[in-house]
């Protein structure tokens, strides 16, 4: 029976070229995104031997896009991007003016029109969040505060783009589009209105309703200790969100996954959550980079190579000079200036997707989308050369004018403070959980047979309780339906006239949920007590993923229950 493989055919292809040329380039000292788009070149539809589907390819580019910003909204809190908005708001919007007019003037330097040089300049003008992503990884800058504020700023940009890629169809009869594809049926003023409402909206739901939500579900899923539905439920989490802002409030799937990013930051489980999400996000990622190679058609190069020049030119030069002094004029030193300028010197997927739109609409030919794909490929694969431009021109200023340093300083410390507060609370809040898990082992020393993240997962299961001084915590005769860890206080255990007193750092009542007999001992609170309740389905489950840990408490309920028979014996709770 004939099967239709073009999903596996293009993985496979995309996977198989991607390696093999992403290490010749890693073996010529290129980055290995380098290799992936040439991979993307030869398995594309413009070169001798055509081997993947560029529809499929497209949407495995996408995915990666979701995965690759949701890494980074893991990563980059609420509070950093608040933190850079002085900055970013103001820099990325500006940044994005001055390029598309320079980029229509260049376009009408060609003969264009005017509609063509507006959907030109607006392509060119935006950079590739992903490019700018895997250039920092690269370079171990992401947690830098020059890192922090050349991902806020296309951030920013991205939002932007959002906001144009409402507003282009409302425009496409004014700037000599199709007027039969134009959506004209609705007034500018509706239009730009409604979107921005719709993305106020979806910002002020992810950020009100997403931290009290998105923690609760992953604590939930995670109490159940299976990894691999952890796993399912993280990228349910990411992909979901990320596909429903786009049905629902019209942003972009990278928007949204950035969004669910920053919504699960704020969960304890972060951290485990970027650890089982890492691995997709570094397949998809190589599959976007290849989708970009298979768009591009190699013979524009030899057919209108001026233009090309051109449009490279004011990718890597016009756009860097214009963000280099946009952040000089807002008072912040060279080095983030020369950082932001070497990040925005490419363009990437939202370029794409306009130059697409402007096609569809009639205001973009397709020459002009092959010039926009030329310079997005060309500027990709030379964008580190903008990053090592940028630090040798950072080192070479530093040394020939040592004053420099002063300029921008105040409001670069400024920032730098803020973006230290951030990190201070978010590394005291892991610390905190580290020192939760570190006292759990230091006071049930028995819990030593289980890994750390074992440990992690059953801080996740315990139920807080307390209880006065004289409270019955257990009466004999009951069911056992929990097991009990004494975290401060103390208790008295009672069995006939026999008693005896167990301090902090003890634990009781697992006999009963291990023979599954009714309780031996009466507990009695002789203090304030604070208690770390774990429940009968909760012990089961976590005792059957942990053997070696049941074995050792269906010793010790043994010997506490031949305690119990001995009448010279002191009492052991149960």
């Amino acid at each position: 029976m004939h099967h239709d493989i073009s999903l596996i055919a293009t993985v496979a292809v995309g996977f198989v070229l991607a390696s093999v040329f992403g290490y010749f380039a890693d073996r010529l000292r290129l980055p290995p995104l380098v290799g992936y788009l040439v991979a993307g070149i030869l398995a594309g539809p413009f070169t001798p031997g055509h081997m993947a589907d560029t529809a499929i390819a497209g949407q495995l580019a996408e995915m990666g896009v979701i995965l690759l910003m949701f890494g980074v909204g893991l990563h980059f809190s609420a509070a950093d991007l608040l933190a850079v908005r002085g900055i970013a708001v103001l820099g990325a919007i500006g940044q994005i003016v001055l390029a598309t007019l320079l980029g229509t003037a260049l376009a009408m330097s060609w003969g264009w029109s005017l509609g063509e040089g507006v959907v030109l300049g607006l392509s060119l003008s935006v950079a590739s969040t992903v490019v700018l992503l895997k250039a920092l990884e690269e370079r171990n800058l992401v947690n830098t505060a020059n890192g922090r504020v050349a991902i806020g700023w296309l951030i920013v940009e991205d939002l932007a783009m959002v906001v144009a890629l409402v507003l282009l169809p409302a425009f496409a009869q004014f700037l000599g589009g199709n007027v039969e594809h134009s959506a004209s049926d609705q007034p500018v003023l509706i239009s730009l209105v409604l979107t921005l409402v719709k993305v106020a909206a979806f910002a002020a739901l992810a950020m009100v309703v997403g931290p009290r939500v998105v923690p609760w579900v992953l604590v939930h899923v995670a109490r159940t200790g299976s990894r691999e539905l952890f796993t399912l439920s993280v990228l349910a989490l990411a992909v979901g969100i990320a596909f429903g802002s786009a049905e629902i409030f019209g942003v972009s799937f990278a928007l949204g996954a950035f969004f669910a990013g920053v919504v699960m930051s704020e969960s304890d489980l972060s951290h485990k959550a970027a650890a089982d999400s890492l691995p997709l996000q570094d397949a998809f990622s190589v599959l976007f980079f290849v989708s970009v190679g298979m768009l591009f058609d190699p013979t524009i190069l030899v057919r209108q190579p001026l233009e090309v020049l051109a449009v490279l030119l004011l990718i890597m030069l016009g756009k860097a000079i214009i963000a280099f002094g946009i952040v000089l004029a807002l008072r912040y030193p060279f080095g983030t200036a020369l950082m932001v300028a070497a990040s925005l010197s490419q363009i990437g997927e939202f370029s794409f997707i306009l130059a697409g739109l402007g096609v569809s609409y009639g205001l973009l030919s397709q020459d002009g989308q092959d010039l926009v794909l030329a310079g997005a490929l060309l500027s990709i694969t030379l964008n580190p050369l903008m990053f090592s431009f940028a630090a040798e021109a950072q080192r070479r200023i530093r040394m020939r004018f040592p004053e420099s340093a002063r300029y921008g300083k105040q409001r670069f410390d400024t920032l730098l403070e803020q973006l230290e507060k951030n990190r201070v609370k978010a590394e005291a809040r892991d610390q905190q959980r580290e020192l939760r898990t570190r006292e759990l082992l230091d006071r049930f020393p028995l819990l030593s047979l289980v890994d750390h993240h074992a440990l992690e997962e059953l801080l996740l299961l315990f139920r807080p309780k307390q209880a006065s001084p004289g409270d019955r915590v257990i009466r004999k005769g009951d069911r056992g339906d929990s097991m009990y860890f004494v975290s401060s206080g103390a208790v008295e255990v009672r069995v006939g006239d026999r008693a005896i007193r167990l301090d902090a750092g003890s634990f009781f009542g697992e006999m009963a949920l291990l023979t599954g007999e009714r309780r031996t001992a009466d507990v009695a609170a002789l203090d304030f007590c604070n208690f770390l309740v774990l429940d009968r389905r909760d012990f089961n489950q976590y005792m059957s993923r942990h053997p070696a840990l049941r074995e050792a408490m269906s010793k010790l309920a043994n010997e506490r229950r031949a305690m119990n028979m001995s009448p010279n014996s002191p009492p052991a709770a149960g």
